[in-house]
């Protein structure tokens, strides 16, 4: 692939993407050209936490892990990014470290956007601007949620949550597949596995769902959503 025909599906793809699918074409022909497709296998990591923050990153294909890890090792995932989803857009602002660690949870494929020459391309569209504003809105809304949850919800409510979650994004079907290995799904829930099955236990013994595996049938929607917004 040429030069030019990178640039090109570059520009094609940031066009579709909610960040940047407002700009005009001179707009993202600007990014489309400092940007850097980057190709990272299952379980690679993107960058460590302390790191320079160099960049941040645009989802093409796959999904990326952002979290934290503690001393002792317990991982707990802070989001989950998929296509057209962006991220680590703060240390490119101000510079400073990236303040948790990324890893491809599946093959992945993503565009970086390297700091210095983002900053020097909004210069030139101030525009820019606004759209990057917007998604630290965005995702200081979402860290606010994380905090709730794991603070406020017992992870049997955490669990439900999640799972409403999976079946909202299958239009409201009440079979859904699990998209993470259990181990994935307690660190983004913030337990261990072992707690974690306990908690799919309770939800199966009460009647609230059947489990198979990573098949999972929701049996009682209503209590489920009424489970999933209690707190303590």
């Amino acid at each position: 692939m040429t030069t030019s025909d990178r640039i090109a599906e570059v520009k094609l793809f940031l066009a579709t993407t909610p960040i940047f699918q407002n700009l005009s074409a001179e707009q993202l022909e600007a990014l489309a050209n400092i940007a850097i497709p980057q190709h990272y296998k299952k379980g690679e990591t993107l960058f460590l936490e302390g790191d320079a923050g160099t960049g941040f990153f645009v989802v093409k294909t796959g999904r990326v892990k952002v979290f934290k890890l503690a001393p002792g090792g317990k991982e707990q995932i802070l989001h989950l990014f998929g296509p057209e989803e962006h991220f680590a857009e703060v240390p490119a602002f101000d510079g400073g470290n990236f303040p948790a660690s990324a890893a491809a949870i599946e093959k992945t494929e993503v565009v970086f956007i390297p700091r210095q020459a983002f900053l020097a391309v909004l210069q030139q569209h101030p525009a820019l601007a606004i759209a990057i504003l917007s998604t630290f809105a965005r995702h200081l809304r979402r860290l606010a949620h994380l905090v709730d949850t794991l603070s406020f919800k017992e992870v049997p409510e955490r669990l439900a949550s999640y799972l409403l979650s999976l079946s909202d994004r299958a239009a409201g079907s009440d079979w859904i597949e699990l998209d993470l290995s259990k181990g994935q799904l307690a660190a983004l829930l913030g337990t261990i596995p072992e707690t974690l099955s306990r908690a799919f236990y309770k939800l199966s013994q009460e009647g609230l769902i059947e489990s198979n595996g990573s098949q999972i049938r929701i049996c009682d929607r209503g209590q489920l959503a009424n489970l999933g917004q209690k707190s303590l």
